[in-house]
Order: C-alpha cells, then sequence, then structure tokens
C-alpha cells in the first residue's frame, strides 16, 4: 500500500539516527565466567546506591560494578586465613559487601481441624483468602514495577491468574466439600498437585513454573493462617536463604537489599529477573550458604562471577570499597552526559530512547534523559482481566503516555501475546510450538475486532502527539498490507463518526529471519523498522534461552545475528526510512559501534543503560563504525566478535563491560 494516506504520517519523518554478549549469566550455568576488567559496565549507569551524599563509600553496605575490584582482589585464593569463598551461579552482575542477614520462611504447617469442618464456612474462607493475596499481589506488581520495570512486574500479572485459575478453584473447592478438608489443607495439596504435574513435563519453562505455583500457595496458606509474610532486614543487608520466591524479593524495600545469595535457583529464575530488573547482585546454586554464614557477618556477593566471600579479609573489603569509590565517580562522569546529544564525533544523529510497559514510567526515566519512547508494551492493558479493554480505557492510557513525552514520539507495539503469554478471554488453539504460531501481528489479523478496537484508540490519541505505531511478528508484505490497511480503515471509521485523530507513522518489528532478509522489500511498504533483538536471535540461532540446556548458545552478537542485523539497517538507508532497535541489543553499549555502524539510528533500552550508550556514541565515528560492521560480520564466532569491539573501543579510549 503506498504512503501518504490518511491515517499515515505524510510528511517525511524526522531524522532517527542513532546489551550484547549473551546474558552472562547464562555463560555461568556450569562454571563461573571470569570477572569483567575494572571500570566495566554492570551497572555504571545506575545512581550509585549505598554511597553517602558526597560519594563516599556507606559504612552500612557498598555496590560497584562487576570486576569493579581488581581482579587480584576479588579472585583470591579461598585458603587466605578467616576467607571463606563459595561458588555459585551468577545470577544478576554487580559486586556488593555488606552484613548477611539470613531469611528463613515462616512455619506453614498446616494444623489437623480443632472440629468438625463446616464447608460452607471453609469455602468462604477460601474465598477471603484469594481476595487477600489479589490485593497482596497488585501490591507486589506495583513495587516491582517501581523498582525493576513491567517485566519484572508482569510475574505477579501470572501469579493473578494462578490465583483467579478456575481449576484450581474448582479443585480446592472439590477437596473442601467432598473430601472434608479445611481450606488451607486443601490449597496445600491442590497447589502442591499443580506442581509436582508441572514438574512431570517435558517443557523447561512449564518445569521451572512450579515454583511460581509454590510461591501462590504459600501466600494463600499464610492468608489461611494468618501468618505474616513481612519479615524482612532492618538495615542495609546481604540477604542469603536457601530459596526465595518471587514474592519474597519483591516485597523487601529496595534500600535494605544490597545483594541476594541463594542456595537453590538458577540464572533464569524469576528471583534473579528481578534482582537483574532492580540492579541487585545475585548469586544463584551457592551450596551450604545458609550453614556458613552468621548473621551480621560481612559478605561479599560478586553476581557477575558467581561468587560468595564470607568475612572477606580487610585487604579485599578495601580492593571493594575502593571500586565503588570508582564507580561513584564513573556515574557521576556519566551523568554529565545527559544533557547532550547522543552525536558520534563526525556528525552522526543517535536517538536513544526508552522501553516502557506502562505510561509512569516516564516520569520516572526522566532522570536519565531519553529522547522518546522506542517500546512502549500495550499487553499491561490486556493481562489479568476476563475481557479485552475498551477503545476509550486504551485510549486514556496512550494519551497519558504522549502527554508524559511533552513532544517526544511514542513507538507503540500492538498487543503483543501468544507463545507464554495467553489470554483468558481468546480462544487459544492448540499448538504444538505456540512460539511460532497465533502470536503479535497474526492474532491481531485473526482477530480484527482486537486489532481495530486498538488501532481507533492509538489514532485518537495520537491527536495529543507524535505516536509511531509497529506491528510484532510480521513476516510478509501481505501481512504488512493487511494491517497498514486495518490502520486506514480505523482511521477512516473515525472520520466517519466524527471523532478527532491524529496521524501515526507505521512500522514493524523485525523479530524473524524472514523479516530481516526480506527488508528491503518490506522497507517499501513502511516508514520505519524495528529489530526486536531477542526474538531475532532465538529464532535465528534455534535456541530457547529460557532453556539451560541450550541457553548458552544463545548469543545475539553471534555474526549470523549480527549480519540480519545489517541487512534491516542497509535496507532502511535505501529506502529513506529509520532503523531502530528495541530488544536487549540495543542496551548494550559493547554492541553500539556495530549497531551504529549498520545504519541503525534509533537504540531503545532500559533508562539506566542511557548514559554508558551515549557515551559509546559521542566517542566513535560513523564512518569508522560504518567499516566495522562490514568487518564483524564476516567473522566466524560471537567470541571474536567481542575481542574486535573491545579492541574498537580501547582504540578510542572507551572501556564497557562485555
Amino acid at each position: 500500500m503506498a504512503k501518504g494516506r490518511d491515517a499515515v504520517r505524510d510528511e517525511p519523518a524526522p531524522p532517527r539516527t542513532a546489551h550484547s554478549r549473551p546474558p552472562r549469566e547464562r555463560e555461568a550455568e556450569g562454571r563461573a565466567p571470569v570477572p569483567a576488567r575494572p571500570g566495566s559496565r554492570a551497572d555504571a549507569s545506575d545512581p550509585p546506591e549505598g554511597f553517602t551524599t558526597d560519594g563516599a563509600p556507606s559504612p552500612v553496605g557498598s555496590r560497584a560494578a562487576a570486576g569493579g575490584a581488581p581482579e587480584e582482589a576479588v579472585g583470591r585464593s579461598p585458603e587466605e586465613a578467616g576467607e571463606r569463598i563459595i561458588e555459585g551461579i551468577a545470577a544478576a552482575p554487580g559486586l556488593v559487601l555488606g552484613p548477611a542477614w539470613v531469611y528463613k520462611p515462616p512455619d506453614l504447617t498446616v494444623p489437623p481441624p480443632a472440629g468438625p469442618v463446616e464447608p460452607e464456612a471453609e469455602v468462604a474462607r477460601w474465598e477471603a483468602a484469594r481476595q487477600q493475596v489479589r490485593t497482596r499481589l497488585d501490591h507486589l506488581a506495583a513495587r516491582a514495577r517501581e523498582q525493576a520495570g513491567e517485566e519484572e512486574a508482569a510475574i505477579f500479572a501470572a501469579h493473578q491468574l494462578l490465583v483467579d485459575d478456575p481449576e484450581l478453584d474448582q479443585r480446592v473447592r472439590q477437596a473442601i466439600t467432598a473430601e472434608g478438608r479445611t481450606a488451607a489443607a486443601a490449597v496445600a495439596a491442590v497447589t502442591e498437585s499443580f506442581a509436582q504435574a508441572l514438574e512431570q513435563l517435558d517443557d523447561e519453562y512449564l518445569r521451572g513454573r512450579a515454583a511460581d505455583v509454590r510461591d501462590v500457595g504459600r501466600q494463600l496458606l499464610a492468608a489461611l493462617l494468618d501468618v505474616p509474610l513481612d519479615l524482612a532486614p532492618e538495615e542495609p543487608s546481604v540477604i542469603v536463604a536457601h530459596d526465595l520466591a518471587p514474592s519474597d524479593t519483591a516485597r523487601w524495600p529496595r534500600e535494605r537489599v544490597l545483594g541476594l545469595v541463594t542456595e537453590a535457583g538458577g540464572a533464569t529464575s524469576h528471583v534473579a529477573i528481578l534482582a537483574r530488573g532492580a540492579g541487585v547482585p545475585a548469586v544463584a546454586g551457592a551450596a551450604g550458604a545458609v550453614a556458613a554464614v552468621t548473621p551480621g557477618q560481612p559478605v561479599v556477593v560478586d553476581g557477575s562471577a558467581g561468587r560468595v566471600i564470607l568475612n572477606p579479609s580487610p585487604e579485599r573489603r578495601r580492593a571493594v570499597e575502593q571500586a565503588t569509590a570508582a564507580q561513584a565517580e564513573r556515574a557521576r562522569r556519566l551523568a554529565a552526559l545527559r544533557d547532550l546529544p547522543a552525536v558520534t564525533r563526525d556528525g552522526r544523529r543517535i536517538e536513544l530512547a526508552i522501553n516502557i510497559g506502562r505510561p509512569e514510567e516516564i516520569g520516572a526515566a526522566e532522570a536519565y534523559g531519553p529522547e522518546g519512547v522506542g517500546l512502549f508494551r500495550t499487553e499491561f492493558l490486556f493481562l489479568d482481566r476476563s475481557r479485552p479493554p475498551g477503545e476509550e480505557e486504551q485510549r486514556q492510557a496512550y494519551a497519558a503516555a504522549v502527554r508524559a513525552l511533552r513532544g517526544r514520539r511514542l513507538v507503540l507495539r500492538t498487543l503483543d501475546v501468544g507463545a507464554d503469554k495467553r489470554l483468558p478471554f481468546i480462544d487459544w488453539p492448540e499448538e504444538m510450538n505456540p512460539a511460532l504460531g497465533l502470536r503479535g501481528a497474526r492474532l491481531g489479523l485473526a482477530r480484527p475486532d482486537l486489532l481495530r478496537t486498538q488501532l481507533r484508540a492509538v489514532l485518537r490519541a495520537a491527536a495529543e502527539g507524535p505516536i509511531s505505531v509497529m506491528f510484532p511478528m510480521v513476516t510478509t508484505r501481505e501481512e504488512v498490507r493487511r494491517l497498514r490497511q486495518a490502520v486506514e480503515e480505523a482511521a477512516a471509521s473515525l472520520d466517519r463518526e466524527g471523532i478527532p485523530r491524529g496521524r501515526v507513522e507505521v512500522g514493524i518489528m523485525v523479530e524473524t529471519p524472514a523479516a530481516a532478509l526480506a527488508a528491503r522489500a518490506l522497507a517499501r511498504e513502511v516508514d520505519f523498522f524495528s529489530v526486536g533483538t531477542n526474538d531475532l536471535t532465538q529464532y535465528t540461532l534455534a535456541v530457547d534461552r529460557t532453556s539451560q540446556e541450550v541457553a548458552a548458545l544463545y548469543d545475539a552478537l553471534h555474526p549470523a545475528v549480527l549480519r540480519l542485523i545489517l541487512e534491516v539497517g542497509r535496507a532502511a538507508e535505501e529506502a529513506g526510512i529509520w532503523a531502530g532497535v528495541c530488544g536487549e541489543l540495543g542496551g548494550e553499549p559493547l554492541a553500539t559501534p556495530f549497531l551504529v555502524g549498520a545504519g541503525i539510528t534509533e537504540l531503545s533500552m532500559h533508562p539506566r543503560a542511557l548514559w554508558e550508550v551515549k557515551q559509546v556514541v559521542r566517542g566513535i565515528r560513523y564512518d569508522e563504525a560504518r567499516q566495522l560492521a562490514e568487518e564483524l560480520v564476516a567473522l566466524a564466532t560471537g567470541e571474536e566478535v567481542r575481542r574486535r569491539l573491545r579492541g574498537f573501543l580501547e582504540e578510542r579510549g572507551l572501556t564497557v563491560e562485555g
């Protein structure tokens, strides 16, 4: 479909000139990676925590970037007097020193009934407990959203679905009425049965969700037994536990959690996801940690190397504190970049935007100086409800984001569900491989009622400011044309009804090799591309990154992935449209020279990554990065790519983690 129609931005789009090794936790499965060199990224762009106002280390606890301490201090022999080193799995990067706080979960043993069980009363107690847990999960989701982000908060939306699961409700009621159990005994039996059933499945992702079922069951039991779950450290501490549930991690005040150490779990657990999102160093799989730790004992957590050091020597403590002080100075230097433009040394302008899941995240990110939103995930409006949101509810949410941006561009992704995100009001087909099934824009085309309502809401919100709409999981030109037609039809319907609307850019997410290889043809149909590097990497390398068995193969800097991104960037340049990256690779400073050289002109990321990516952009030349990009796609492995990127940056006085 030709561009320039009424609903589509017909003036020229403004120039859009513009993390990724495999996640370090993936490297840690089965071995500890070598600590990063001093001055590496980790959370360098975070406002430093564990510091006094003048940047000195806090007397209670201090945090530094992963690898910030000299390697000889962090990786010393365990034979040093008084020290004990426990090796584990790198779950969330960072280096921290603080006092240990040992967490022991409350006793939720179900007592025998005191007398005859009254089914009606027990069912009423079951309903009251569900409502109490719903309220608690709302609170936990809000806290996770504030401390980590929307993706982390979605964990608790999934927990809400478990609480409201009809089969769970039916099984608990049956255990009460037909088997004569108390509500607590019924919940304990049914949730454990559900968890054990999940653990028997072949699917790694579903097996991992057994922990979520047990977490929800534990919260329901606590409500029924009137057992408080609010135990928390009184001062900033390193929390040491056998295992932690997501609800444990989210409920603790962020300022009191310096680091996390668990004997169980791994790098792909929900606790690890929450820790990474909140910038908390974490080590999982630290066998024997609970028995070895004395409450209040000083502990070093090296979340990048997967190492816990008990009772660190004075020399090591000084090294960690020095690294923390250096990190504070680095953070101050990066903060000075906030209001400077992201422009290469030879004048190439790169737009640095943020990924969000709710409008209120924009205000929280303003401290980092984003130039817009490069990915607005709209799923939050659709999750945890029995029917889809209406047009007006969606319009209000989208318009709130537009107003918060005050004239900066909002790139909005239409509903992206399917695969592991299922909505209760959709009749999902049985699929052997849902990751390749009815998801993303495919669902929108199959359910035009949902798509039309969302597009009308987007167009109405666009009356208040600039919006670009993009469709996920698109692979063919025919799909693009049908989607653009849907935009035109939504605009025409609003015009017929006399409802004010704006114009929008129309683009697609490039998430499959098919879309990347067809980029030159697709570029003639759209106003922009946005590369979703997470899915693009999975589909290119045929790797499920949630599977511990093959996660080490997931590498967003694999030359095959880079070649596809380069194809997209060059196609966009030839067609005169802009191309962005909104996957994790967009926030990886090590990858920035390649992305800039590949023709990517917009990078969207977590707010905490903005400053360091900007530092790299301002320290390189586009002409040199362009030559580098062509060189990188000819290499054989991701490790070769990393070495060349590090060398490129070091030659220009830049050092990042990678």
